[in-house]
């Protein structure tokens, strides 16, 4: 094997997995053009077409496909060997890259992030908080944080947080001119703050329960939003009621700016879920932060949470956990 070969085929295999330069540059940290370069000299060596590209898009030949096909193990290997090297190192270190929802971020990575940096100074934290599950392998990241349904098959997952409650809130100023609900049969009566789901647009519904009765209702409202937070902000407001996890709303609810109501049909929901890659060895950085997260209390005051395991094959439905969740 040629001096850069090693190199040159990692490159062709980050643009084989994002089929976009752009994107595959930022993750090996070099300039498209320098990628397109790379390529197309590894091209004109090995004297076959591994990618077609336009201007809009890229795509694998055969040739490209045949060769991705016999490249990955190989990578995965030598992959795997330095993150065993990692492993061994005394203290985390390196790059972590974290992918949460908005309401995960806060709720599992703000709470240690300050004391996580301090004892491990080496680690440089990336946290991208997004709207809704992707692939966190093509995308480049260590990890990530979510609802039970978001790790693929093939991903370990370790609990982070326990259940956790739904509230509904209105502001003061709402109620003042018009009646508290007093079951979720009452809320056609009144203009709820709407979540739209990110994957199929659709608008989601409310889900209630009490004693052995349950109910999952379609609400309306002026306002349509896509993140918990933007929901117990409009409704802080006085836009209309809002669904969101109860840990989001209690700070305002401590401070009178909303109030709550419905509670005895505000169900609990599942917690949320750290997951990564299972034919992965784990980054002491990684592991690192899923210890200190585990050692913490979550938000319903628990802690010595459970130990890693296979994420399930049965998922809950995320379309049963939303809106809090689904802005994780």
């Amino acid at each position: 094997m040629r001096r850069g070969d090693l190199a040159d085929l990692t490159a062709f295999v980050a643009v084989a997995d994002n089929l976009n330069f752009r994107a595959a540059s930022g993750r090996l940290g070099v300039t498209p053009s320098a990628l397109s370069y790379t390529i197309r000299h590894l091209e004109e060596r090995l004297g076959v077409r591994l990618l077609q590209r336009t201007t809009r898009c890229v795509s694998l030949t055969d040739a490209g496909s045949r060769l991705l096909s016999r490249l990955r193990p190989a990578l995965d290997e030598i992959g795997g060997a330095l993150e065993d090297l990692n492993d061994e190192r005394d203290r985390p270190s390196g790059h972590l890259r974290i992918y949460a929802t908005s309401m995960a971020a806060e709720a599992v990575i703000t709470p240690v992030w300050a004391r996580y940096l301090m004892t491990y100074p080496e680690v440089q934290l990336e946290l991208r908080v997004g709207e809704g599950p992707i692939d966190i392998v093509a995308n480049g990241f260590d990890a990530g944080i979510g609802t039970q349904d978001h790790p693929a098959a093939d991903m370990v997952a370790a609990r982070v947080t326990g259940p956790m409650k739904v509230a509904v809130v209105g502001a003061p100023s709402y109620f003042a001119c018009r009646p508290v609900p007093r079951t979720p049969d009452d809320l056609v009566q009144h203009s709820c703050i709407r979540y739209r789901q990110a994957a199929d647009r659709s608008i989601d519904k409310w889900e209630f329960a009490c004693d052995d009765k349950s109910q999952r209702i379609s609400v309306h409202g002026p306002v349509i939003v896509n993140g918990a937070e933007v929901a117990v902000r409009a409704a802080a407001d006085g836009l209309g009621i809002a669904y969101a996890v109860e840990s989001l709303a209690e700070p305002l609810l401590r401070c009178g700016q909303l109030i709550r109501v419905l509670e005895k049909w505000s169900p609990s929901i599942a917690g949320l879920f750290l997951y990564y890659p299972g034919h992965r060895q784990v980054p002491a950085a990684l592991r690192a932060l899923i210890d200190m997260i585990r050692a913490s209390p979550n938000p319903e005051g628990e802690s010595h949470l459970p130990l890693l395991t296979r994420a399930p094959a049965a998922k809950l439905s995320e379309r049963a956990m939303a809106p809090s969740m689904q802005t994780l």
